[in-house]
């Protein structure tokens, strides 16, 4: 009875690891997801740490039943000497004693087969205890084995549990940018359908402004072939009769001056003069003509030739204003050379008719070479340098507002009684500027005299 108990035992406890096992490998397939498994296989380890305390106290009473066994084998051993005493006795009192001794004798033969079978279940006892001793100590060393291999599950876990922690933290980081970056990218998109849209206006406009521009050239080559009509009128049909005009009225002036009334001489002179000025007019629209058509052939030109030609030609008037015009490093450039003595010539003249009344007229023309990336304008060439030449006054000057339209022809500031001249003189001059590829501006102050900055290619 005591060996199938045992045996039962031994197969529950293989059976027990043998779960164990499985278990074992199971709880390794299933790391990944075992925080709840964990605390079971914990829990399991508690149950077979009370298992194995069961079984420790299971050992301990087996070896108290091997002492009982010895302490009875001892007792059987003093009971054996106490039975040969005995039998001595008996032996002395055989002859009275002979059915006593036999019977006696098959006690004592009972006994020992007893003694005999108690020393083998003792023997086997013992047997048992150390298949139990040594099964427990494999069943421990499984134990700490499992333990172990718990604990460095447990690690595995807790790692693995902070590199999900982290790459949850990754991932929430990554849909956060992903989040910005899907923001930012709906933005782009939406700022370019704005920019598509605006270019869908953008060319429309140009397209308008291309027709408009085709518009106007059309009308410029009619104002053109227009121009070139009235220039060649101006030059043939109306300077004949206005000489007549010219000399009729001087001879009647000089001739019948006596014959003439105070109101007939007023009327005459005014005749004479509304005849000069159309002269002048005719003159200068012949200038702005020639400028338009005449042949672009460009030569390098001293500057400072020009203006002292042009201060030969305007000496009378310079030692009216008592004017002085100081030049500052001008250059050689490369230019229609006619017309840029034109040019100088009219900015000079301007300069010398605006300026103040009992002041004395001070100009200053000076030139530099300039990279064009530092003048910030569209209309000239980022890959070229330019000749600035300024041209600077202290006359009356004009408001700012009209520093666009003193360009314009026949635009004047001030009326005919206080400064002569047609309004074309500027307008000369912008264009000779255009003939050159470059640019013109004005700046001033009332009072505060005028500066004209011209930009051209220095080569």
């Amino acid at each position: 009875m005591a060996t199938s108990k045992k045996s039962n035992e031994v197969r529950t406890a293989n059976k027990e690891l043998a779960f164990q096992n499985d278990e074992k490998e199971k709880r390794a397939a299933e790391l990944i997801i075992a925080n709840e498994e964990l605390a079971f296989q914990n829990d399991e380890k508690e149950k077979r740490a009370a298992e194995l305390i069961i079984a420790n106290k299971e050992l301990a009473f087996q070896n108290d039943e091997k002492e009982k066994r010895a302490a009875e084998l001892i007792i059987a051993n003093k009971e054996l000497a106490f039975q040969n005493d005995e039998k001595e006795k008996r032996a002395a009192e055989l002859i009275i004693a002979n059915k006593e001794l036999a019977f006696q004798n098959d006690e004592k033969e009972k006994r020992a087969a007893e003694l005999g079978i108690a020393n083998k279940e003792l023997a086997f006892q013992n047997d048992e205890k150390e298949k139990r001793a040594a099964e427990l100590g494999i069943a421990n060393k499984e134990l700490a084995f499992q333990n172990d291999e718990k604990e460095k599950r447990a690690a595995e876990l807790g790692i693995a549990n902070k590199e999900l922690a982290f790459q949850n933290d990754e991932k929430e980081k990554r849909a956060v940018e992903l989040i910005i970056a899907n923001k930012e990218l709906a933005f782009q998109n939406e700022e370019k359908e704005k920019r598509a849209a605006e270019l869908i206006i953008a060319n429309k406009e140009l397209a308008f402004q291309n027709e408009e521009k085709e518009k106007r050239a059309t009308e410029l080559l009619i104002a053109n072939k227009e121009l070139l009509a009235f220039t060649y009128i101006s030059s043939h049909d109306l300077q004949e009769p206005l000489r007549k005009i010219q000399t009729f009225v001087s001879i009647i002036l000089d001739n019948e001056n006596e014959n003439l009334s105070e109101t007939g001489k007023y009327n005459f002179k005014r005749m004479q003069l509304a005849a000069g000025r159309m002269q002048l007019l005719i003159d200068d629209l012949l200038a702005f003509s020639r400028v338009n058509t005449t042949d672009h052939k460009f030569e390098k030109t001293d500057l400072n030739l020009i203006l002292e030609e042009v201060k030969t030609e305007l000496r009378e008037t310079i030692l009216e204003k008592q004017a002085t015009i100081v030049s500052v490093d001008l250059h050689h450039v490369n230019t229609i050379a006619f017309q840029f003595r034109q040019l100088i010539y009219n900015l000079v003249s301007n300069a010398l008719k605006f300026s103040k009344p009992g002041i004395p007229s001070s100009i200053v023309i000076e030139s530099k070479i300039v990279k064009s990336n530092k003048l910030n304008s569209e209309k000239l060439s980022p890959e070229k340098n330019y000749c600035h030449i300024a041209v600077r006054d202290n006359g009356i000057g004009f408001e700012p507002h009209f520093r666009e339209r003193i360009f314009e022809v026949f635009q004047k500031l001030h009326g005919k009684e206080v400064y002569a001249g047609t309004g074309i003189g500027l307008a000369i001059v912008k264009k000779i500027v255009e003939n050159h590829n470059g640019i013109i501006t004005a700046t001033s102050e009332l009072g505060k005299g005028a500066t004209f900055d011209i930009f051209i290619p220095a080569y």
